[in-house]
């Protein structure tokens, strides 16, 4: 269904109900013309009132009916064909790669859950040879690939010991341009090895707290504008072991839909309840918490300890950006708790590059938790959490990645703080405003083309993540094969991390990408569209607060 929005007030978009179709027939429906016009005049209202400081639009295009017939019929061949492959297997008319257990084991408990690796071996390994790339250089705005190939249909790979040179990044979250081996981040980082070494070898409350590490941390509190913050040596851990240590039995989190797996992990291991809301979709998000708060926890109707509200600023796979203003104004309506996840957003979203709460022009201090990684705009590896003093004390203290993990590398440690005092131009340059610039008008530039050529494009129009939608399983690998053919490096996503009729290329937009470099692109994407018929888009545009939701979690508004 097309969602896209740009409505002048939450609740008075909401209560328009959707015809027959869930098409609105109102002034919204020209989104070409009609809404450039309007850009500098519509803004975005929040649910208490306060509007946004910019026009918010979105969009997601209905897929079309024939593309999703075709594309279900292109997944029940591959299903059947693979049934026919796993008899043959069985029966060893055709040799089984797959991990199997040994025969002289075949009366013990399976280790290997055979059906559970029917989706990997029957139609991950036909488009292997998309992933798995091998690069032999720094993923900045180009790279250089070593080429291998594959004998058994991409079970295993040989290199020819070529090298494909100067194939242009499409796929690394390299958004500001700090993934390089030139300029000042890689001679601080190269210095600190030097001086401090690669490894630190002990946790940060035992041997391993550094001067950089207490540096860093001062340095990001000031950045995001909270009292204080803590730094660990790997994103995923930020999340799935910290979230344990914020809520556990008897709390209950409220989780979008589409968060990354690593916050779903967190989550899990919490021990807390888990209820997911409709993505983006504040309706949902609050008769949840109407309801949690009425009926309390499930038998006993306690209070739950506390409510935490789980979202992110960019999703990685949507391109879409949180409402903020919305989830705000509910988190302080009904006194939750809110954990931001910055992993996209931080350095590639607001005039500063502060991230999505700079973006609406927020305070900090609205947020409880914010989390972030280092391995997108500041071209190094880890996470961080920030927010109120007493927050990071206790983490310090009780989260499992604090006490358990190794420090942070020190030469990342020094390209984290030298890529960020870019950032806030306290290198006394300007290079770090100008490349935020140059990435917003990038992204901007590069979505517009997209559109225009006919491809449905997701997300919203900010994000430096741009979805282009493929549909149907043919058309991953054939797509990525392509466009390497001409020298591009894409990155292509199917089921599961997408709806089974989602699949996807994702481009990341960069500030090194200069405009000959994505007009070179954009000409090879419009090549290879006009060859595999990717153009589905028909510009049938509604807003997305006018469609009709899933009854069980939206309530219409009267007005």
């Amino acid at each position: 269904m097309t969602e896209s929005y740009k409505n002048e007030d939450s609740h008075a978009a909401n209560g328009v109900k959707p015809g027959r179709n869930g098409i609105v027939k109102n002034h919204h429906n020209n989104c070409d013309h009609q809404y450039q016009q309007q850009d500098k005049k519509v803004y975005h209202a929040a649910c208490n009132g306060e509007k946004h400081r910019k026009p918010f639009f979105e969009s997601f295009e209905e897929t079309p009916m024939l593309v999703a017939v075709l594309t279900y019929m292109g997944y029940g061949i591959l299903t059947i064909f693979g049934y026919l492959r796993d008899f043959m297997r069985e029966w060893k008319i055709e040799k089984c790669h797959i991990a199997s257990e040994r025969e002289e084991q075949k009366d013990f408990v399976p280790l290997y859950q055979d059906f559970e690796n029917f989706y990997t071996r029957n139609f991950y390994m036909r488009i292997r040879d998309s992933c798995n790339r091998p690069l032999c250089s720094v993923p900045g705005a180009m790279f250089d690939l070593v080429e291998q190939t594959s004998n058994d249909y991409n079970w295993t790979f040989q290199y020819t010991g070529r090298v494909v040179k100067d194939v242009i990044n499409l796929g690394s979250y390299n958004y500001l341009g700090f993934a390089e081996n030139t300029g000042s981040c890689a001679a601080a980082a190269g210095e600190v090895t030097v001086k401090c070494g690669v490894g630190v070898a002990s946790t940060r409350q035992e041997m391993g707290n550094l001067d950089r590490h207490e540096e860093l941390e001062k340095q990001m509190a000031s950045f995001l504008g909270v009292e204080s913050a803590m730094v660990f040596g790997m994103g995923f851990a930020t999340n799935s072991m910290n979230i344990p240590a914020l809520a556990s039995k008897g709390c209950l989190i409220l989780s979008d839909e589409l968060n990354h797996a690593s916050l779903v992990l967190g989550a899990r291991l919490s021990g807390s309840t888990i209820r997911v809301f409709k993505h983006n979709n504040m309706q949902s998000l609050e008769k949840l918490l109407r309801d949690a708060i009425v009926h309390g926890q499930p038998r006993t109707h306690r209070p739950w300890k506390k409510i935490l509200i789980i979202v992110e600023g960019i999703f990685s796979m949507e391109g879409s950006i949180v409402r903020l203003p919305e989830v705000i104004a509910l988190k302080k309506k009904y006194k939750a708790y809110l954990y931001l996840d910055e992993a996209h957003s931080i350095g590639a979203l607001g005039s500063s590059g502060k991230g999505v709460v700079e973006y609406f022009g927020l305070d900090p201090k609205d947020v409880d938790i914010m989390m972030g990684t280092f391995t997108k705009s500041f071209g190094a590896a880890g996470g961080y959490i920030g927010g109120r003093k007493d927050l990071i004390d206790y983490l310090k203290t009780h989260s499992h990645s604090a006490i358990y993990a190794t420090s942070m590398s020190p030469p990342v440690v020094e390209q984290i703080i030298t890529s960020m005092k870019c950032i806030m131009g306290q290198d006394g340059t300007t290079i770090g405003r100008s490349r935020i610039q140059r990435l917003s008008e990038n992204t901007v530039y590069f979505r517009k083309r997209l559109q225009e050529m006919g491809f449905i494009i997701y997300g919203n129009d900010d994000s430096p993540v741009v979805p282009m939608m493929l549909y149907m399983p043919a058309k991953i690998g054939a797509f990525s094969r392509e466009m390497l053919k001409r020298n591009i490096g894409v990155v292509v996503v199917g089921f599961p991390a997408t709806p089974i009729i989602e699949s996807r290329a994702r481009f990341c937009i960069s500030a090194a990408h200069s405009k000959e470099m994505l007009d070179s692109v954009l000409d090879v994407i419009n090549e290879a569209g006009d060859l595999l018929q990717l153009k589905y888009s028909r510009q049938k545009c509604v807003p997305s607060l006018d469609r009709p939701f899933d009854e069980t979690t939206y309530e219409e508004y009267e007005e």
